[in-house]
């Protein structure tokens, strides 16, 4: 099930379990977990693409050995809130993967979590090396925190 509005997400979530986020590029995929009670995203890993199959499998073998409770997928719009191709192959990735998995899937706006990501990274003093490495990750970590901020925010209202 795909929802475009975070609230019908939550409504669409058991109370507490993990969450994961992800950040959907043409050559990988990062990918984020949350804690069980859903108040911390962490970078885990970038996955490299294949074909979607593949792609598709090592992401809800992800899920399963983390009891992943639902999906937060980045969703790359313009700076002007406009969708352009990456949405629309990111709205067909989201559709094709929930034929495959009963979890739920929310688009969260990614624009400027790779600037931030690289930002953080620059911070700590991380290589050019090493920020090649995880950037996509720690994206999908920064998309994961906005959607769990908002959550969070919509539990307490």
């Amino acid at each position: 099930m795909v929802l475009d509005d975070i609230a019908d997400f939550a409504e669409h979530l058991p109370r507490a379990g993990a969450l994961t986020g992800l950040d959907l590029g043409t050559v990988t995929i990062g990918v984020a977990v949350s804690d069980g009670l859903r108040s911390v995203a962490s970078p885990i890993e970038t996955i490299k693409r294949t074909k979607f199959g593949k792609d598709a499998d090592a992401l809800l073998a992800i899920c399963t050995n983390r009891d992943i409770k639902g999906i937060v997928l980045g969703l790359p719009l313009n700076m002007d809130g406009s969708e352009g191709p990456r949405c629309q192959a990111t709205r067909a990735f989201a559709r094709n993967l929930s034929a495959r998995t009963d979890l739920p899937i929310a688009f969260w706006d990614e624009r400027l979590s790779t600037v931030a990501a690289e930002r953080a990274l620059l911070e700590a003093d991380t290589s050019r090396k090493r920020r090649s490495e995880v950037i996509d990750h720690v994206a999908a970590s920064y998309i994961l925190q906005g959607a769990l901020d908002r959550l969070g925010h919509l539990e307490a209202t």
